[in-house]
């Protein structure tokens, strides 16, 4: 069986030893080139061919982000980055994956060679998940310099028409969505969101993500969507039109306080391997939102949230699952309808009118909370 070939992109030579060291001790993988900076990267790459390439974000000569938008609007592939835990590294990250970078490491500030060891499953495991990737051009990438919300780089589908954004009322009260989303999801969560009117139902998500890296992204969701957006704290009230995102490293579940719901923010111990868990938030939607719920399961690797999702299915919810040809990775949606748990596979680019036509359709069956 052929190996992934990789190559490194990093202006460290320490780390480029050591991720090339950790590549070449998977008997399923191999570091064909290390580049000390993306110049030398490009030749690389044209020359070698590899299957996955992990970019470092700062570097010299040309900057991470500008030669991954160059890569991904002329020659398409599969890149992880390497960024650091820092608020400016999370910002920069977020930025990496509307250009179309597939996943993202996080190594320490400081202690970098022993964190990026402690890291080496995570990266690898991140390199196979890159292999098999749907990457296409990048809407982001193409956008001219400075240009602000790109599309997600799974986009094959042809996009649907904007969304009406007449009002909703009352229904917004009385309803819940819930996404689950892992590789490829920050973006395609993207799509869904910013397609939603201002008076929406509460959307509660969670997105595989490490800590330190999920306040950035609500932030830069809130700055594109008409719904507020904002890291979940614990105890807060689930409001109409606010978007919930599950803080990285902690699970998100949805309970009642008398005629209200409430985000419960807690710590335990990983679930499916994940934590925040779509397991744990879609388990408390079927056990306290029931027929109220609505279900939307996006793009990402494994199987985190499917079971749970059949049960939400069970209890009365209505679901949504993405469809394999826009999915940047098909494995949770796949093991959702697989499970039996989706009543609608759609295109991202239809997710959001197709939900906001069920929340009409369904205006007069609205079941009232306890």
């Amino acid at each position: 069986m052929a190996k992934i070939t990789v190559v490194v992109v990093d202006d460290s030579a320490l780390v480029r030893s050591i991720l090339t060291e950790i590549i070449n001790r998977q008997p399923d993988m191999e570091c064909i080139g290390a580049a000390a900076d993306p110049l030398l990267a490009r030749e690389m790459i044209r020359t070698l061919n590899p299957d996955v390439i992990t970019l470092d974000i700062e570097m010299p000569k040309m900057d991470g982000l500008d030669f991954l938008s160059r890569l991904m609007r002329l020659r398409p592939m599969p890149v992880v980055m390497v960024s650091t835990l820092t608020e400016r590294g999370a910002e920069v990250t977020m930025k990496a994956l509307e250009l179309g970078a597939v996943d993202f490491v996080a190594k320490p500030k400081i202690g970098v060679a022993d964190g990026i060891r402690l890291l080496a499953d995570d990266i690898t495991d991140k390199i196979r998940i890159a292999s098999k990737a749907h990457i296409r051009r990048s809407h982001a990438a193409l956008a001219p310099a400075g240009a602000t919300g790109g599309a997600s780089h799974a986009g094959a589908a042809a996009p649907a028409k904007p969304v009406t954004m007449a009002s909703l009322g009352r229904l917004s009260t009385e309803k819940i969505i819930f996404i689950g989303a892992s590789t490829g999801g920050t973006e395609a969560t993207k799509d869904v969101l910013i397609n939603l009117p201002a008076d929406c139902p509460a959307v509660v998500i969670t997105q595989h993500m490490p800590p330190g890296f999920t306040k950035s992204y609500a932030a830069r969701l809130d700055s594109l969507c008409r719904i507020r957006v904002k890291e979940a704290t614990d105890g807060e009230r689930i409001l109409p039109g606010h978007g919930y995102i599950a803080p990285g490293g902690f699970h998100l579940s949805v309970e009642r306080s008398g005629a209200n719901y409430i985000a419960r923010v807690q710590d335990g111990e990983p679930v499916n391997r994940h934590k925040p868990s779509v397991e744990v938030l879609f388990n408390s939607a079927a056990r306290v939102v029931g027929q109220n719920a609505l279900g939307i399961m996006l793009t990402g690797m494994g199987a985190d949230g499917a079971k749970a999702m059949r049960v939400m299915k069970d209890a009365g919810s209505y679901n949504f699952v993405q469809d394999e040809a826009t999915c940047v990775v098909f494995g949770m949606p796949r093991e959702a309808i697989a499970a039996g748990a989706a009543d609608e596979v759609l295109p991202l680019p239809q997710i959001a009118t197709r939900l906001i036509e069920r929340l009409r359709s369904t205006a007069g069956m609205s079941m009232n909370r306890v």
